[in-house]
């Protein structure tokens, strides 16, 4: 026997510091933001193709400078693309909205976009600014898995203590083959904060 949890269309909700409710829209569909598409909007630019690169270094920290927005080092691409999304998205994330498309520097499990380059498929469900949900199409090419454990590594290394390191148990389990796979994750303690407010 299976149940269904049916949230009202229009479910209220107050935050941490909050003195006011927040009526949260629960009506199907919810909206969809690809990560970078949306920051290049907001912050009117067009980012390089390497992500990864010393001139998308240059141009985020400028980004974050004219915005007044604080990224305590390391400033890898990574975590500074993390901080913009985290100042400029994930606030106006009221209602139920995926963010989509996450780069590969920040998704190492996650698998290549497949007409995206230098993307994931992956997308996280964000609900009054929080995250609910990480999802994600999983890598299973073991070389370029180890390629990003290496660029993981490389971060790690430099201080992002965020980042892993090389896993060589997971890249040789990989070599014998993973199926297409997929994961998410949601946060029950979270939900249940969430709902019960």
């Amino acid at each position: 026997c299976v149940s269904v949890c049916r949230l009202p269309a229009n479910h209220t909700t107050t935050q941490p510091n909050q003195t006011e409710p927040t009526v949260v829209d629960f009506t199907p569909p919810f909206k969809r933001v690809s990560m970078m598409a949306e920051l290049e909007r907001l912050l009117e630019v067009k980012f390089p193709s390497d992500l990864a690169s010393a001139e998308t270094t240059a141009m985020l920290l400028d980004c974050l400078r004219k915005r007044e927005i604080e990224c305590p080092p390391p400033h890898t691409n990574a975590r500074l693309i993390d901080r913009l999304v985290s100042a400029l998205i994930e606030p106006d994330c009221q209602n139920p909205t995926f963010i989509c498309d996450q780069p590969e520097i920040m998704s190492p499990l996650a698998k290549y976009h497949r007409s995206e380059a230098g993307l994931t498929e992956r997308f996280e469900l964000f609900v009054c600014g929080k995250e609910l949900c990480n999802a994600y199409t999983e890598l299973n090419n073991p070389h370029v898995q180890r390629e990003r454990f290496e660029q993981q590594a490389a971060a790690k290394a430099a201080g992002d203590d965020e980042a892993c390191l090389i896993d060589e148990v997971f890249c040789t389990s990989l070599e014998y083959g993973l199926p297409p796979t997929s994961g998410w994750g949601l946060g029950i303690d979270r939900l249940t904060m969430f709902l019960t407010n």
